[in-house]
């Protein structure tokens, strides 16, 4: 059996309508066999807004749907003719005219399935909020809570700011999640 990940191009909005539809045909015994599952990737985003923290779900790859299948023995054109005309659906990534889907590396598979929750990596809600070096916050979370300061670094893949704040008149550097800050 070979199982293998490939992407379908669909129509952006049309993602979680393409996914009901080809679990329902995942339910058909002949297309069960070759279409194993099927996912909309998600990714959790905290969206500070009015100085209210509050978490979404989000797609992180809008237009694109994951399908794992197996095509050893089968026969792929029936099945993916049956995928390509459901309303919405572009086709196959990588894919001009009627020629068999090539799959997606397994490390990138396992990429995509880690930040979508699908595998157990470290997840970390990613910000929708961008800070900017010498942006004054104000703190409002943790051991410095009230407290402003101005950014003096951004540290985008660890989600972290360091930020310059007065204490006892001398500026210490204090370093602090995105989501203990907000921007005054």
């Amino acid at each position: 059996m070979a199982r293998e990940w490939y992407i379908l191009h669909t129509y952006s909005g049309y993602e979680n309508k393409i996914e009901k539809f080809i679990r329902t045909f995942m339910e058909e015994p002949k297309f069960a066999e070759a279409v194993l599952d099927v996912k909309v990737p998600t990714e959790e985003v905290v969206e500070v807004k009015n100085g209210k923290k509050r978490t979404v779900t989000r797609k992180f790859l809008p237009g694109y749907v994951l399908l794992e299948m197996d095509f050893d023995g089968k026969d792929w054109k029936e099945t993916c003719s049956k995928i390509k005309k459901i309303e919405g659906v572009s086709g196959f990534v990588g894919v001009i005219g009627n020629v068999k889907p090539q799959p997606i590396s397994s490390d990138e598979a396992k990429a995509i399935l880690q930040k979508a929750g699908e595998i157990k990596a470290d997840k970390h809600a990613k910000m929708k909020q961008t800070f900017e070096i010498k942006e004054t916050v104000k703190i409002v979370d943790g051991p410095f809570n009230t407290f402003s300061g101005k950014i003096d670094e951004v540290n985008l893949e660890k989600g972290k700011l360091r930020v310059m704040v007065d204490i006892f008149g001398r500026l210490t550097p204090v370093e602090l999640d995105f989501t203990q800050v907000e921007k005054i």
